[in-house]
């Protein structure tokens, strides 16, 4: 079956840096906690897990946020944990404190245990892909989504969140050899669900180096970049006849844009630390940037967040070239008001359109 033409496809064309009448917009976490119809959602589905595996509530969670705000994207709603759930690494989310693994990888036995699962595993994931693709209808595009080797390493290797990353540093310093080759199964698991999300419908990707500014200079480069790069090798680049975009985004990683964008994708994600301009001159115009107003902007009131919309859009330069997607530099707290994130979609979008 042929699918339907994309009605808006101003966000993929900005990620490809073509000219654009205005500057699209998404945000991290759109499909969350801040949104009541999220949580009444996810009451329903019972759990965390229980939403993501269930691809109707999937779906459901996913076209939330389009319903309520004109954003120029849809985003899988999943988690960047599936690959080691897959594993039998036995995710689960307690209630106040995140995800956390019963078996996590500490040490030359766990790593030795570790293989690509069968994409089967994750079957529910691109159903999901298939089922948001069909109820979207063209109306914007849909992004397809996967945590970097080394981001879904700390969490494996710590077992939840973490905040000194005190277990895979230990491995990183003590036994790099196992380190590399935990990420190396991580890197080869996250080219093939990418890609099965690519088959199932989704149009762009983003691959999400949440942790990799904890490490230092040289080690980003070795334990992280290398296996995000990795990863973007071994993706497919076009389907349904155009190109499919990739989005590399490392929170804390301003010191090493040059790196990020020589990674092979098309755009670099960036926090809110980055100045939109520099940030242009350092990557020479070879990729798109996406970002990236603080997500505390949006409890500032209506005039702050409008005055920083526009504060971001004035660094990045002219409006329509250059290849420009606004975002936020991390994700949406679940304290937003809903009435925050309507002001800010209006700004970008009004703004921007005068500024070409």
């Amino acid at each position: 079956m042929s699918s339907p033409t994309l009605k808006n496809d101003v966000f993929l064309r900005a990620l490809m840096r073509e000219p654009v009448p205005y500057t699209p917009l998404w945000l991290m976490r759109q499909a969350g906690r801040y949104l009541p119809e999220y949580n009444q959602t996810r009451a329903r589905a019972g759990s965390f897990l229980g939403l993501a595996q269930n691809p109707d509530y999937a779906c459901d969670v996913t076209l939330q946020p389009l319903q309520r705000f004109d954003l120029d994207a849809a985003i899988l709603f999943s988690d960047i944990l599936t690959i080691p759930h897959a594993m039998g690494l036995g995710l689960d989310f307690v209630a106040g404190e995140g995800p956390r693994f019963a078996k996590p990888v500490r040490n030359e036995e766990d790593v030795a245990r570790l293989a690509v699962p069968d994409m089967a595993r994750l079957q529910y994931v691109f159903d999901a892909v298939s089922v948001i693709r069909k109820e979207l209808d063209g109306k914007v595009p849909l992004i397809g989504f996967a945590g970097s080797p080394w981001t879904i390493g700390c969490y494996m290797v710590e077992g939840q969140g973490s905040d000194d990353y005190r277990l895979i540093k230990s491995m990183l310093y003590a036994r790099p050899d196992l380190l590399h080759r935990m990420l190396n199964v991580n890197a080869q698991a996250t080219s093939q669900y990418l890609n099965a999300q690519i088959q199932a419908g989704a149009q762009a990707v983003m691959i999400f180096d949440s942790w990799g500014g904890v490490l230092a200079d040289g080690l980003f480069q070795e334990f992280s970049l290398a296996y995000t790069r990795q990863v973007v090798q071994g993706l497919t680049r076009e389907r349904e006849g155009r190109r499919v975009p990739v989005i590399v985004f490392t929170k804390g990683g301003g010191l090493w844009l040059e790196d990020i964008a020589a990674s092979g994708c098309d755009a670099v994600g960036l926090d809110w630390t980055v100045n939109l301009s520099q940030a242009r001159r350092r990557t020479q115009d070879k990729v798109a940037l996406q970002g990236n107003i603080d997500p505390m902007a949006l409890f500032g009131g209506e005039q702050a967040i409008r005055n920083e919309a526009r504060r971001v859009i004035d660094d990045f330069g002219p409006v329509g070239e250059g290849g420009h997607v606004f975002n936020l530099g991390h994700g949406i707290s679940r304290f937003t008001p809903p009435e925050a994130v309507a002001t800010l979609v209006d700004e970008v979008h009004s703004y921007s359109r005068t500024k070409r």
